[in-house]
């Protein structure tokens, strides 16, 4: 058991502990811009202020499992695309679009009883996040188009449909810039509250719900053990009669629909509207925090809590150790570094190649399109 567990754990807390390390190097070289003087121990004031407040206090506690919510959803997606052989890079395009569908059905039902319109809301928001998962799912199963292609041009179509939405039909009159209505009754329950700007609405429970569904969707139905078999070998899996064209689509689509469920909940319980140049890389981080926990739904869970924790902390390490907000960016993007830099880091902390790795590495370099074309 011992084994199983550093088997699955060595390589992200491996790569946790580099960047940090590298993280703390960054720190120190730039401290002289940062406080006017070399400080060796800037690094422990800064990584000491994102604990403080992120775990520090229940806002900072609020903080996180809010800031939380989107990247366990969206990581989700980009795990599930992983098990079936497939990059999901449209994360982003898919929370936007179920974003805004939210925040349009949401101010044309704001009026109604919150009962009703909550759901309703919502449906619209997976709905929108499903469509937008579906069209490369289709795409990758009918023409072998890649799906990393195509979900990086939809995002970015996704980006002009908000900013036409938005500023067009969904605009609210008289508002001091570009932006929806207030979504009103659709607006989602706030759970906790103190009065201070930190409140949690009750949507923060939705991503521990998905969780344990999509790890049971993977490995105790028989639609997961297709799924993860058309992942592994799709020529295998067709001849064994599963459709690979249909498990493809499938897996989008749901991928779909759990990132338009992060924009519906984004917007629903923490925005409130929707602004026409809405900025969010949470589609990205999602692929740092499917990476760390290795595509597994439960490990999706812890390590979209830590990037959470990160981001709920960057306010106070602002303040307390002068360093930037930007250096959690540079964290996340060393944490993402060291995992697929698998090599070096097995070798620096001998850690087994068998087991060891990031097995979902291989897909970001993998297509089988032309395979999938072959058959229905």
């Amino acid at each position: 058991m011992r084994a199983r567990i550093w088997a699955a754990l060595a390589m992200p807390a491996a790569a946790i502990l580099l960047a940090l390390i590298a993280g703390a190097v960054v720190i120190i070289l730039s401290s002289p811009i940062v406080t006017g003087h070399f400080d060796p121990l800037l690094p422990l004031a800064t990584y000491s202020a994102i604990i403080q407040g992120s775990l520090g206090s229940v806002n900072g506690l609020v903080d996180t499992v809010v800031a939380a919510t989107p990247l366990i959803l969206v990581g989700l997606s980009v795990a599930l695309c992983f098990k079936a052989g497939l990059f999901n890079i449209g994360g982003q395009g898919q929370f936007l679009m179920g974003a805004v569908t939210a925040a349009g059905v949401g101010a044309a039902l704001s009026t109604a009883p919150p009962l009703v319109a909550v759901p309703v809301a919502i449906l619209a928001g997976l709905v929108a996040g499903a469509a937008y998962g579906f069209i490369p799912g289709a795409l990758k199963a009918f023409t072998g188009a890649h799906e990393v292609v195509t979900t990086i041009m939809l995002n970015y179509i996704a980006y002009y449909v908000v900013s036409y939405l938005v500023t067009g039909p969904l605009r609210e009159q008289g508002a001091s810039f570009a932006r929806s209505a207030d979504v009103g009754n659709a607006a989602i329950p706030i759970i906790f509250n103190q009065g201070t700007g930190h409140e949690a609405h009750l949507g923060i429970l939705l991503p521990f719900i998905a969780a344990p569904i999509i790890w049971w969707l993977l490995y105790r139905s028989t639609l997961g053990f297709e799924i993860r078999t058309v992942g592994a070998n799709p020529d295998a899996a067709r001849y064994a009669g599963m459709r690979p064209r249909m498990l493809v689509m499938l897996t989008m689509t749901v991928g779909g629909l759990l990132a338009g469920l992060a924009g519906a909940i984004e917007i629903l319980g923490v925005q409130h509207y929707m602004p026409a140049a809405y900025s969010t890389n949470v589609g990205f981080e999602a692929i740092t925090v499917a990476l760390l926990a290795r595509a597994n739904p439960i490990g999706v869970i812890f390590s979209g809590l830590l990037l959470g924790a990160m981001r709920a902390g960057a306010p106070l390490m602002q303040i307390q150790a002068g360093v930037p907000v930007q250096m959690i960016d540079l964290l996340q993007g060393l944490i993402l570094f060291f995992l697929t830099a698998d090599i070096l880091v097995r070798k620096v902390f001998r850690i087994r190649a068998k087991g060891g790795g990031v097995d979902e590495l291989n897909t970001v370099g993998r297509t089988y399109g032309g395979q999938t074309t072959t058959a229905p």
